[in-house]
């Protein structure tokens, strides 16, 4: 592989992987309210749920998204839904209320799988790796090459990228030392979870 291919896929992993999404919002959220290392198994699913992504795009799976399109406008649809429900989670996480001191809804971070499927109806998830692939992958017998590159590039540059957020989370989390903070942290994030949903209706 050029070296300038394998430094345009790593910029692009890790460019889309740092950015603001679904993932990285829950991850500042997670870090905050459960710390670094009880996030480690959501960060895990990230990587391999995008991974998995990323062999159904490069086996064939986006040329069905273009032979059908109605495909991905259910596949939005139901992220949309999704992102909706994670927003009330995030919303009314567990906090201690200051009159009664009873415990809002509780709420776990997530396992490993979870976050893993959580990237087939991640829509972020989807414009990445089809982007990647229709603008990256080789014809040919380069094929293969880049696929695998692309995939480890991805795994790799996104692995800091979304650690950052989850650290960034953890940083925040030693701030919410009260309950009413800690409640409207928990505000912001369920909202702007729900904002991500400007994502799926574009």
């Amino acid at each position: 592989m050029e070296w300038t291919f394998l430094l345009s896929v790593a910029l692009f992993a890790f460019v889309t992987s740092v950015t603001p999404g679904p993932n990285n919002i829950m991850l500042l959220a997670s870090g905050a309210q459960f710390g670094f290392m009880r996030t480690v198994p959501h960060i895990v699913g990230i990587l391999l749920g995008v991974a998995m992504l990323l062999v159904s795009v490069l086996t064939g799976l986006g040329v069905m998204f273009n032979t059908f399109p109605i495909l991905y406008d259910i596949l939005k649809w139901l992220g949309a839904a999704y992102l909706l429900w994670l927003s009330y989670k995030i919303t009314f996480a567990s906090v201690k209320d200051d009159t009664d001191k009873k415990e809002l809804a509780p709420t776990t971070p997530f396992s490993w799988w979870q976050a893993a499927l959580f990237q087939f109806v991640n829509p972020k998830a989807w414009m990445m790796t089809i982007g990647c692939v229709s603008t990256f992958s080789m014809e040919g017998d380069a094929y293969i090459a880049s696929a695998i590159w692309i995939v480890v590039l991805f795994a790799s540059l996104g692995l800091p990228a979304i650690c950052l957020w989850a650290g960034l989370g953890v940083s925040i989390g030693r701030l919410l030392t009260n309950p009413k903070r800690k409640r409207l942290f928990n505000y912001v994030m369920g909202g702007a979870t729900a904002s991500t949903l400007l994502m799926v209706i574009a």
